[in-house]
C-alpha cells in the first residue's frame, strides 16, 4: 500500500469532517458528554480496529479522545487511514 501525496490526504479530509492533517498523521479529538461516554466510544472503536487489523493511537484526557492514523508500516498515510477515518466517524456519530 503506497503512502498518500499531501494533496490526496487534504482531499480526502474535506470529507471527513473533525479531522485535519498535523505531525505526519491525521487526528481527530472528540469531547464526550462524560468519560464514561468516551471509554465507550473507545471501546467500540478499539473492537472495529481489530477487526480490520489497522489501530489508531488513541489518546484519553478525560472527556476528549483523540485519535491518531497512520499507517506505520508504509512510513505515513495511507488509504487504509482514510477508511478507518471514516468508519470512526460512523462509529462514534459525529
Amino acid at each position: 500500500m503506497a503512502v498518500l501525496p499531501d494533496d490526496q490526504v487534504d482531499a480526502a479530509l474535506a470529507d471527513l469532517p473533525g479531522w485535519e492533517r498535523a505531525d505526519g498523521v491525521i487526528r481527530r479529538s472528540i469531547t464526550f458528554p462524560a468519560f464514561l461516554d468516551g471509554i465507550d466510544a473507545v471501546r467500540r472503536v478499539a473492537e472495529h480496529a481489530e477487526a480490520k487489523d489497522h489501530h489508531p493511537d488513541i489518546d484519553i484526557r478525560w472527556r476528549t479522545v483523540t485519535f491518531a492514523l497512520v499507517t506505520h508500516s508504509e512510513g505515513g498515510i495511507t488509504d487504509k487511514d482514510i477508511a478507518l477515518a471514516r468508519d470512526i466517524n460512523a462509529i462514534v456519530g459525529r
